[in-house]
């Protein structure tokens, strides 16, 4: 198997001594439930995937990034109790954000790009406070989920172990998939108070007593086909930006 220099946990020293890295990627991603259908670690799988393609569009237009591996634990406080899942704190994320700029920056690495797969994940705050204590590196958050009009390519909305994340598993690792007709409906409950249903409300949802199989959103109509086309588009932009970043002067960002 040839190994792809833009990985880190496929290269060697003797590559990575001999390269100039524009920017590192630090994919993130979860270990928790996701309806009877997918893995626990799906958002880690997502991950790895679209780094690793983002990132050889990036080299093969001359933008050397270098994909960390991925953080296989998020935020997910809201699914205590659920068996199998993993909890790391946002001060803890915080704390591995902070070694990881660290070592970057006595590398001589200036550009950090966080592509978050888990939306329990909400990295802005703390990637402010790292921007302030760190200034010598610049960081950057990309949430690939959030790429694109879902609608484009889905029929049924929703943001966990639905139709969009099971076609993106169908296409990238059909084999942990398991039959659809095993999945549950994913149909989750709602706030009973009207201020959570909106957008300037908000609490965390417990997940055990909003869901029946740990799903939001109907996983039923996932295809394949659909998993690629939706990813083509975002590894796509990603790619761009990682050109971009890679080629950008960090003393003059703003036009």
């Amino acid at each position: 198997m040839s190994t792809r220099p833009y990985l880190l946990a496929e290269t060697n020293w003797k590559a990575v001594r001999a390269t100039d890295y524009h920017a590192a990627v630090l994919p993130w991603g979860a270990t928790e439930a996701h309806n009877y259908h997918l893995p626990y670690g799906t958002d880690c799988f997502q991950c790895d995937h679209i780094a690793a393609a983002a990132a050889e569009e990036a080299w093969e237009r001359g933008a050397h990034v270098l994909v960390l591996p991925t953080v296989p634990f998020g935020v997910n406080t809201g699914h205590h109790g659920i068996k199998g899942t993993v909890n790391m704190r946002p001060s803890t994320q915080a704390a591995v954000l902070r070694d990881v700029a660290d070592s970057l920056v006595a590398q001589g690495v200036d550009r950090l790009v966080v592509l978050n797969g888990h939306g329990g994940n909400n990295f802005k705050a703390l990637l402010r406070e790292l921007q302030a204590d760190v200034p010598a590196l610049f960081v950057s958050l990309v949430n690939w989920f959030q790429i694109g009009d879902h609608r484009d390519y889905f029929t049924q909305q929703g943001d966990h172990a639905g139709e969009m994340e099971t076609s993106v598993m169908l296409h990238i690792a059909p084999d942990l998939v398991r039959p659809l007709d095993e999945a549950g409906e994913g149909a989750a409950r709602s706030f009973r108070i009207e201020a959570l249903r909106t957008d300037w409300a908000w609490a965390e949802r417990h997940w055990p007593a909003a869901t029946d199989d740990t799903g939001s959103g109907n996983p039923k109509p996932a295809t394949a086909d659909k998993g690629a086309a939706y990813l083509d588009e975002v590894t796509t932009k990603i790619a761009d930006y990682f050109v971009d970043l890679a080629a950008a002067d960090l003393d003059d960002l703003y036009a």
